[in-house]
């Protein structure tokens, strides 16, 4: 009798032992990507980190507590998975202590997605990881819009001398032409600086939209959604979201966290508010789940994940009706 041949794990010499943990909302594991309108992507990499790393157990953690949530946004007023297909694409393969390797793979890996029309969802990881995520967004749709969510800019020249780091992202993807400068908007970004000019050098250097927190409480919350809608207008548009937007008090686990920020309601109000924007793509970055045993921070990022499939189905429901 022929024996059938056993599956084996995969080595550890290939693929890091903390990826591939669990699936998104209990969804399927992709297998037909032709079937799908988006797919959970991990990218289990920090170690562009500058100071508290971890986040490349962020992609697990988020999956681990997204069980909690069901497929209905009472807000929004859709059941996710009526509207639409998903599955979660597991995690890329990098490189653990190599930037630019890394980059490789995460470029390469989220090609097959874009190439599918699959848009990705990807969990980080360090805001390095948004670099890669461009490159590959660009390479099929050209230069995007951007919306960033941030306590900081992360518009640095260099970091330690070196050009790759989660400080980094942003200047590169200009100096790259990943992204229009004319439809790009940062938000949320407070704290001390080593330059007090950062917010001037991204607004009349880089030619980008950046609204700090403590503009924001002078201008509201609903002016700060007609100003992103604005700037953005009709352009394909990239969201990446850095965890420490959130206040910590919200969403303590997380490498550089930021005092001052939103609350929980005010970030869920923000986001689902952009419902009728152009999305291509998504990350949401920096969760670092061993500096929150009460798995909050987690629960967070997946909230915003789950916010992001609820406006795809949104668009997609009105679409079909």
């Amino acid at each position: 009798m022929k024996q059938e041949k056993i599956n084996q794990p995969a080595s550890a010499l290939s693929s890091p032992r903390f990826c591939n943990r669990g699936n998104f909302m209990r969804l399927p594991a992709a297998t037909n990507l032709e079937e799908l309108d988006f797919a959970v992507v991990g990218v289990p990499f920090d170690t562009a980190s500058s100071f508290r790393t971890g986040s490349r157990f962020g992609p697990g953690a988020i999956r681990n507590i997204s069980a909690l949530i069901k497929p209905n946004n009472v807000h929004l007023e859709v059941n996710v998975l009526d509207s639409l297909k998903g599955a979660d694409y597991g995690d890329l393969n990098i490189v653990p202590g190599y930037i630019e390797k890394s980059f490789e793979n995460i470029e390469e890996g989220l090609q097959p997605l874009l190439d599918a029309n699959v848009i990705p969802i990807i969990l980080g990881g360090d805001h390095s990881i948004s670099l890669p995520h461009l490159r590959a967004i660009a390479k099929k749709h050209g230069p995007v819009a951007l919306v960033h969510f941030d306590s900081h800019a992360d518009i640095n020249d260099t970091v330690f001398g070196e050009k790759h780091n989660h400080g980094t992202p942003f200047r590169r993807a200009f100096e790259e032409k990943l992204i229009d400068p004319d439809h790009v908007i940062q938000v949320g970004m407070r704290g001390s600086l080593y330059d007090p000019d950062e917010h001037k050098i991204a607004e009349e250097e880089l030619g980008f939209r950046l609204i700090a927190a403590h503009k924001i409480r002078e201008m509201g919350i609903d002016n700060l959604i007609e100003e992103i809608k604005d700037r953005v207008g009709d352009k394909k548009v990239f969201l990446t979201f850095d965890i420490d937007f959130v206040d910590p008090a919200y969403a303590p686990g997380t490498g550089t966290p930021e005092v001052g920020g939103f609350t929980s309601h005010e970030t869920l109000t923000i986001v689902r508010a952009l419902k009728d924007l152009n999305f291509v793509g998504c990350d949401i970055v920096e969760v670092a789940p061993q500096y929150d045993p009460t798995e909050m921070t987690a629960f967070m990022a997946a909230n915003v994940a789950f916010e992001f499939i609820s406006m795809l189905a949104t668009k997609k429901k009105i679409r079909d009706e």
